[in-house]
């Protein structure tokens, strides 16, 4: 039976743990390896890193990082910055990681995704979509730590992806990012129904409550946060936490006893 899952979502700036709010001011707040012993011991579902500095630097990924990672890593691992090519993908896979997250490059290089699929299986491709509120509704799309707007329309652009062969979607909310209080839950409504892959939500995420309200409403889903698994408490101090298998089974324990037959079948 499928599960909703739990993700910690690392960001990597200048081969530091950083938070951001709105995609600006990232706030250092440990050491990326240091983190993964936590989420280990933790036994978090699936871990997501992001090196946010590659992309934007125009350089390759930095694989002596991802292998320490993925050597520390006893979880999947999703990685995702800099990957350009069928070759870097590859080469990051027998690195050890079990799946790539790739974004800008789905959007100047599409092609890029069904070639990577075909390699390995799309199970492993991901694409994160960073997404930011229109002033008169809808969605923008962004690249680039969300410096560049794109004129992508992206019920279309969800729909091109899936046909390229990606195997997950992560709907990732700007203007949620590191806020704390609560996902967008009217991007989701938008494009789930749209979405027959795997989905992952990122962005806003303040406390389990928010989780609970996302698997209530919207059943199988991944639920991934950054600020929620490395801040506690109203003055953000930064600590390393994830829930307690008791408390996951809590979060999970509605859409059980409702009627979870009509996800699996979605």
């Amino acid at each position: 039976m499928l599960e909703p899952r739990i993700i910690p979502c690392l960001l990597v700036h200048n081969k530091g743990l950083v938070k951001t709010v709105k995609f600006k001011d990232a706030k250092y707040v440990g050491d990326p390896i240091n983190a993964v012993k936590i989420f280990n011991e933790k036994e978090s579902d699936e871990l997501m890193v992001l090196d946010i500095d590659a992309t934007v630097q125009n350089r390759e990924p930095d694989y002596k990082m991802i292998e320490n990672l993925a050597t520390e890593c006893r979880m999947p691992l999703c990685y995702g910055g800099g990957i350009k090519t069928v070759e870097q993908a590859i080469k990051i896979f027998n690195l050890g990681v079990e799946k790539i997250a790739i974004s800008s490059a789905a959007i100047e290089h599409p092609q890029l995704l069904s070639d990577i699929s075909k390699e390995v299986g799309n199970q492993s491709v991901v694409v994160v979509i960073d997404v930011k509120k229109k002033m008169f509704g809808g969605y923008d799309v962004y690249t680039h730590n969300g410096i560049k707007k794109t004129k992508i329309d992206l019920e279309k652009f969800i729909s091109e992806l899936q046909s390229l062969g990606v195997g997950e979607i992560v709907m990732n909310s700007i203007d949620n990012d590191g806020v704390m209080k609560g996902y967008d839950l009217s991007l989701i409504e938008k494009v789930k129904p749209l979405i027959k892959v795997p989905m992952t939500v990122l962005g806003g995420a303040g406390s389990l409550n928010d989780i609970k309200t996302l698997i209530e409403k919207f059943g199988i889903i991944g639920c991934a946060s950054g600020s929620l698994f490395v801040f506690k408490g109203k003055y953000k101090a930064v600590l390393i936490n994830y829930p307690k298998s008791s408390d996951k089974y809590q979060l999970f324990n509605t859409i059980y006893l409702t009627d979870i037959n009509k996800f699996n079948d979605e």
